[in-house]
């Protein structure tokens, strides 16, 4: 929504959308990005474009909760629904995932195990995943940035489970609904860590109270250390003590799912 886009930006975020197309463009350089926003009324495609006009989908996070049926999130509901029959690759993160899967018949509900945030650890790729082109230069277990409260519940059908890891049995899934494919993840490729910073800030009273941080000025550290390591990637000492190794740092490794959809999905479409 946003006031929720604001209070991330006025946190030292980003838009989610504004960040997803600089990651987009980062995979495919030249690369032309409309942004809609179905949270708000007037937040749709360009006027005289369709869906069927674009080569690929991505669906980027969101503060909402996809079981709140309120109208920000029943119009992205009706959205993802319309994106299914455009025939059109699709990729979503984190809500991305989760507002496929209602629109495609699945269910998503408030992860019992509480939030994920910060770094997903151990996140372990099924037999499937080991062969996907989603993961293709992926390690079969790794760590992603991740932010989230809510989790799948049931799959739609035909969907498979590409990765997964104690927090999350569904970290990874790919499906087809009506005449589209669907590649999603639960983690947040698109974040580098001084983002998961930034929303630390943003979150800073409900991260304390569920016991990630001790107090506000811890929250403070985190983010402070966190754009130190963007300032100096080779402070090996931040990234020992914030736990992040290649899989997040190294930016080729962070975006391989999103460039392998745009690669081994968007582009073989086209031709």
């Amino acid at each position: 929504t946003k006031d929720s886009r604001a209070a991330l930006v006025a946190a030292g975020g980003h838009v989610t959308a504004d960040l997803y197309v600089e990651t987009l463009r980062t995979c495919l350089p030249g690369a032309v990005c409309d942004v809609a926003r179905p949270t708000d009324p007037d937040g749709g495609l360009p006027a005289g474009t369709g869906l069927g006009d674009y080569d690929g989908i991505a669906w980027t996070g969101s503060a909402l909760n996809v079981y709140d049926r309120e109208p920000a999130v029943t119009r992205q509901i009706d959205l993802a629904k319309a994106a299914f029959a455009s025939g059109v690759p699709i990729f979503g993160s984190c809500w991305g995932v989760q507002v496929a899967v209602v629109a495609a018949g699945g269910d998503v509900a408030l992860n019992p195990r509480g939030r994920e945030f910060g770094i997903a650890r151990k996140i372990t790729l099924t037999e499937a995943g080991r062969s996907h082109p989603l993961y293709h230069g992926k390690e079969a277990v790794f760590d992603a940035v991740a932010v989230h409260k809510d989790e799948v519940t049931r799959l739609p059908a035909g969907a498979t489970v590409l990765a997964g890891n104690a927090v999350s049995a569904i970290q990874a899934v790919e499906f087809t609904a009506g005449r589209s494919s669907f590649w999603g993840v639960q983690y947040h490729p698109e974040f580098d860590l001084p983002e998961i910073g930034s929303i630390a800030r943003r979150y800073a009273d409900a991260l304390v109270a569920e016991g990630f941080f001790e107090d506000g000025a811890a929250v403070d550290r985190f983010a402070d250390l966190t754009a130190a390591l963007r300032k100096s990637p080779s402070r090996r000492d931040i990234a020992w003590l914030l736990g992040a190794d290649a899989d997040v740092l190294d930016e080729r490794v962070r975006l391989a799912e999103i460039h392998n959809w745009i690669h081994r999905k968007v582009l073989p479409a086209r031709s």
